[in-house]
């Protein structure tokens, strides 16, 4: 029995079970962490409609890449489905980031009653000391 693999089903057969279930779950919540980041950034800068899905797809192929540079160039060889299964974003991780954008982005932009961004309506006294309790 040799070492190498030449078929994608020998492949599989070289990967230790728990081993994928370790990687599968910190692949996964790293793709969480990135969509509710992302998610809080679209919020915050106040992007709307296609620019901040554009953020969303671009925070997914930052993470993909990242990881990719982590497995060595070599996805396959740690999780089964290799480089489709790094960019492939769940359905979980958008619903993450629409729920986190719109809680931020109503945080951030839609509390103040002219429609702009809240966090420049803060006020200062003399020294620049914002003050919560006025």
């Amino acid at each position: 029995m040799s070492a190498t693999a030449t078929t994608p089903d020998e492949a599989a057969q070289l990967l230790f079970p728990p081993n994928v279930q370790y990687n599968n779950n910190h692949v996964s919540t790293l793709k969480f962490l990135s969509a509710c980041f992302a998610g809080a950034a679209a919020g915050i800068l106040g992007l709307e409609n296609a620019l901040g899905f554009a953020l969303f797809v671009l925070s997914t192929l930052f993470t993909s890449a990242c990881l990719y540079v982590k497995c060595k160039g070599k996805p396959t060889k740690y999780i089964p489905g290799g480089w489709w299964e790094l960019v492939r974003p769940s359905q979980e991780n958008m619903f993450s980031f629409i729920l986190v954008w719109t809680l931020f982005y109503g945080a951030a932009v839609l509390s103040s009653e002219t429609g702009e961004h809240i966090l420049t309506h803060v006020p200062l006294d003399d020294a620049g000391i914002v003050h919560v309790y006025d």
